[in-house]
């Protein structure tokens, strides 16, 4: 039974994060699912060449894998797809959606797998099941009845090389490029900031490149609890005697130490790893300042290095033959005050000038970063400035250097090369106009924030989600909720049910995808998959497990069967053919993106996969100048909603946080073991200065209220304060528990990803404690 708005039990987390901790959080879901039976064989083919791609995160996978190539939380996700526990259309007939609008997320997704396509029945308001056949004709009639504009097609970041392939394809050929994906609410900002600096949309590293490196830099990424598998190169980094330099407002534990659990000698001794050499707790929204603190010292030991006829510490060849705007760059970073750098960042001058000398000592620096970057009023400015930190010493373009984007999702960046995109000028155009003999729109298509615009409006009728759980994960979700069930059609593709499925609209169908590591069996023929990694590397894998259900069918087919119903021959594409041979998708995908993809079939079989082409590796800039560019920031403030003066001390600035019991959207359980939480999501890490100052005590109940546009009441709550290390004018909640508290207008300047890292807030007392109160079915106590 788990517990929600119960009294939280916080008791500091004083081990190192892998270990103990999280081999006994890895059994503890085996037992759970009731997954032992399946579950540890294929943990065993993780990430493995030749093997299963990890349903969790998208770190890169090595050519030479350790013995266990997976985490905690990719045992987790493995665990929690390979479930023995099933959602069946018994439990519809027992549960109305009115009823299960009152379960917990975690209770919806641990009731386990959906096992048969449903359709939405309003005269009892349940899910009834469908055939595939009925499903996909009543789909299409519904589709041929809308205009194009009016739906949106939306893909979580799950969804392989060839289901993104043919999903932008079902999207284009129907007449729309309202495609979002999962990139709008994370590295959007990375997309737009890295296009412009240096020429392409992605990271610069790969694995390789830890081997190479003698210095790190982190900012705004939890490796512990997001992409854990990274420990082990950081690790090794650290054992060579690599300082890891980490800017974060929390103290997170993965950056902190490390035990490895694959090695018994750690395992059993009191030992670990040092990760971060320097840690600074950074205010929330202080990232662009602690830079500029950090570029202004690099002057000034530049100007006495070159003083005293000793080597420079710019790397001014570098700079001279490869970037512009450096000048107008420097003016603005001479300009700034240490009072100022040092109140906006939260740092001392100290801190960032001893960071700063340690990035001189070092040759070869890369910089790794995540949405603690991205998802802020500048989140893209937030980018550039990371690629312009790393230009000063032309750490762009050499082994052991570079920008280090960490992604989310399993396939979210392999998706955006393969055209989900709402951008018809990202996509070769006549390429897929001549293949398949349609006309691409030219109209640009709705993004996350723009589809959110236009369910509120009313000018978006249609919904197809390709995985995800978008109402959770999308801001503004108080407003959201009402406007989603107005929609008129309303199609989600899951594994497990979730929030998104229990608000249906006039015509609504769950229809239910096999799982990626289940095998997909097309005209008697297992078929390949593949994916993109973080660095930018290219797998096949395969499922090999026995599906959850009889009635499942794959994401290609689900796509074609849309498609065929809906687009009645209208272009020249052979999706029959597709859904029974997908090498024939990564054929065409080859043909539209032969740069990338050519030779693929063979190719993405090699240990670590292929690398799609970087010219910025060999210093090649596809900018318009060809040469990269330092963008010199407007403001030192990354969210200017409410200025930071001695009126506005009441407002905190709050981010949204995961657990490290969740992936995404999806809730494990209700322990925190990094930050000591058990039990509870219910609560806000506060510093207790904060706390003490603004009347209220460690313990008490509050509500949080969006600090701007006070017309409209955002509130998240009751929450209880926990005293916890954080700068002070900060805050910490979870997400997406406290997306109600973000505007849908609050997100970053030309990416338009919500600004979920910085929102301003205050603090309320709440109306009375919440009690504890079963809901029926659920298994939870709220």
């Amino acid at each position: 039974m788990q517990l929600i708005h119960s009294t939280a039990r916080f008791r500091p987390y004083l081990s190192a994060s892998g270990g103990w901790g999280s081999a006994r959080s890895v059994m503890n879901i085996l037992w759970r699912e009731q997954a032992w039976r399946h579950a540890p064989a294929t943990l065993f083919q993780l990430n493995k060449p030749k093997g299963v791609a990890c349903v969790s995160c998208a770190w890169a996978k090595p050519a030479h894998p350790l013995a266990l190539e997976f985490c905690e939380n990719g045992a987790k996700a493995t665990a929690w797809e390979l479930t023995a526990l099933r959602t069946a259309p018994d439990f519809f007939a027992r549960h109305t959606l009115t009823e299960l609008r009152g379960w917990s997320d975690h209770a919806l997704e641990q009731h386990g797998r959906l096992t048969h396509p449903l359709r939405y029945d309003a005269r009892d308001d349940r899910y009834r099941p469908t055939s595939w056949a009925q499903a996909y004709k009543e789909i299409g009639a519904e589709l041929r009845r809308l205009a194009p504009d009016e739906v949106v097609f939306y893909a979580s970041g799950r969804a392989s090389l060839e289901a993104s392939f043919m999903y932008q394809l079902l999207a284009r050929a129907y007449g729309t490029n309202n495609l979002p994906d999962s990139s709008n609410m994370c590295h959007e900002s990375t997309s737009v900031g890295l296009q412009e600096s240096i020429g392409v949309p992605v990271g610069t590293v790969t694995l390789d490149d830890f081997e190479h490196t003698d210095c790190i830099f982190f900012f705004g990424q939890n490796v512990g609890s997001n992409s854990p598998r990274m420990l082990h190169p950081l690790q090794a980094a650290r054992k060579r005697q690599v300082p890891v330099i980490t800017f974060n407002p929390l103290r997170e534990r993965g950056l902190e130490r490390f035990v490895n659990p694959q090695s018994p000698v750690e395992m059993l001794g009191p030992a670990s790893t040092v990760i971060s050499t320097q840690y600074h707790q950074v205010a929330i929204g202080g990232d662009i300042a602690a830079i500029t603190g950090m570029a202004k010292a690099l002057l000034e030991m530049d100007r006495q290095a070159q003083a005293e006829q000793r080597q420079p510490v710019l790397d001014h060849d570098f700079i001279a033959q490869h970037t512009e705007g450096f000048e107008a760059f420097i003016a603005q970073v001479e300009r700034q005050p240490w009072a100022v750098l040092e109140s906006r960042s939260g740092l001392s001058r100290g801190a960032m000038e001893a960071a700063a000398t340690v990035y001189a000592r070092s040759e070869r620096v890369m910089l790794v970063y995540g949405m603690g970057m991205t998802q802020h009023r500048h989140g893209v400015e937030n980018v550039q400035m990371l690629v312009n930190f790393l230009l000063l010493r032309g750490n762009i373009g050499k082994p052991g250097a570079g920008i280090c984007p960490v992604r989310g999702h399993s396939n979210v960046q392999g998706q955006r090369t393969v055209g989900i995109t709402e951008d018809p000028a990202k996509v070769p155009k006549d390429k897929i106009e001549a293949l398949f003999s349609f006309k691409v729109p030219e109209r640009m298509g709705r993004a996350t924030v723009d589809t959110c615009e236009g369910i509120l409006d009313g000018s978006v009728k249609g919904f197809i989600g390709l995985g995800g759980n978008f109402l959770r994960a999308i801001p503004d979700t108080s407003r959201m909720e009402p406007a989603w069930s107005q929609l008129q059609l309303n199609v989600q593709v899951a594994t497990k049910l979730n929030r998104s499925h229990l608000l249906p609209g006039t015509h609504m169908w769950l229809l239910p995808c096999l799982g990626h590591l289940e095998m997909d069996r097309q005209n008697g023929q297992e078929q390949v998959y593949s994916t993109e990694d973080s660095t930018g590397f290219v797998h096949a894998w395969k499922g090999t497990r026995k599906p959850a259900g009889e009635h499942l069918q794959s994401e290609v087919a689900i796509i074609a069967g849309i498609a065929q119903a809906t687009l009645d021959g209208q272009a020249r594409i052979p999706w029959a053919q597709w859904q029974g041979d997908y090498a024939q998708i990564r054929a065409a995908i080859a043909q539209v993106y032969p740069q990338i993809f050519h030779d693929m079939e063979t190719r993405m079989w090699m240990p670590g996969g292929f690398h799609r082409p970087l010219p910025v590796r060999q210093r090649e800039w596809p900018t318009e100048s060809g040469k990269a560019q330092f963008v010199t920031p407007q403001t030192l403030d990354e969210n200017d909603d409410v200025p930071g003066t001695a009126d506005n001390r009441h407002v905190i600035q709050l981010m949204t946080i995961r657990s490290n019991d969740q992936f995404n959207t999806t809730i494990y359980g209700y322990d925190d073991r990094f930050r000591g939480v058990k039990g509870t999501r219910s609560v806000v890490f506060l510093n207790r200065n904060d706390i003490v100052r603004l009347g209220f005590a460690p313990g008490d109940w509050i509500m949080l209220r969006t600090a701007v546009e006070p017309e409209v009441l955002r509130e998240a709550g009751p929450l209880q304060i926990l005293a916890y290390d954080i700068p002070e004018g900060c805050a910490a909640g979870y997400y997406p528990e406290c997306n109600a508290l973000v505007p849908l207008w609050h997100h970053a300047e030309r990416s338009k990803v919500p600004a979920a890292k910085s929102v301003p807030v205050t603090l309320h007392a709440a109306p009375r404690q919440p009690r504890e109160r079963e809901v029926p079915g659920s298994d939870q106590v709220v």
